[in-house]
């Protein structure tokens, strides 16, 4: 979303350049200062809210980690509880022990599939907001590159 917003402020800075008055005999232009400086501020202003949307991804993920982590140790708690609580009768310990072996490996097993979900989102999340940024990145080198060669077709 701010990418959109960043793009049209070059854009629109690009074509005030583009359109702005030669100085006679020379390949200089006028422009707008403050036009131009505001333009400026506002793309650096928008361009903290892509890292800030890449931080929360991390952060949610981290999260998503964290309650899978959890939701793993309350599994293997509960089956030690259990565990404890049939230790007296030989029957029930051998079941209690079964019990618990598929408690943890099915905990294990959800632990697993949520970290790899947790990552999968994450690293697609990422890869998107590095597309959005090259995207941009590369716009304004191509903006740069077009403003230079009008500003040496001036100079000619």
């Amino acid at each position: 979303m701010a990418g959109n917003v960043i793009d049209e402020l070059v854009n629109t800075l690009y074509e005030t350049i583009d359109d702005a008055p030669a100085v006679p005999l020379s390949n200089k232009c006028i422009i707008e200062r403050e036009k131009a400086l505001d333009m400026l501020e506002e793309i650096r202003a928008n361009l903290p809210s892509e890292l800030k949307m890449a931080t929360e991804i991390v952060e949610k993920r981290n999260d998503f980690i964290s309650a899978g982590k959890k939701e793993y140790d309350s599994k293997v708690k509960q089956a030690e509880e259990m565990a404890k609580q049939k230790v007296n009768d030989h029957d029930i310990v051998v079941e209690a022990r079964k019990k618990a072996a598929e408690i943890i490996a099915t905990a294990e097993a959800r632990s697993k599939e949520l970290m790899n979900a947790a990552v999968t989102y994450c690293d697609d999340a990422m890869k998107r907001t590095e597309v959005a940024m090259d995207q941009a990145l590369d716009q304004m080198k191509s903006n740069h590159s077009r403003m230079m060669v009008t500003l040496k077709n001036y100079q000619k």
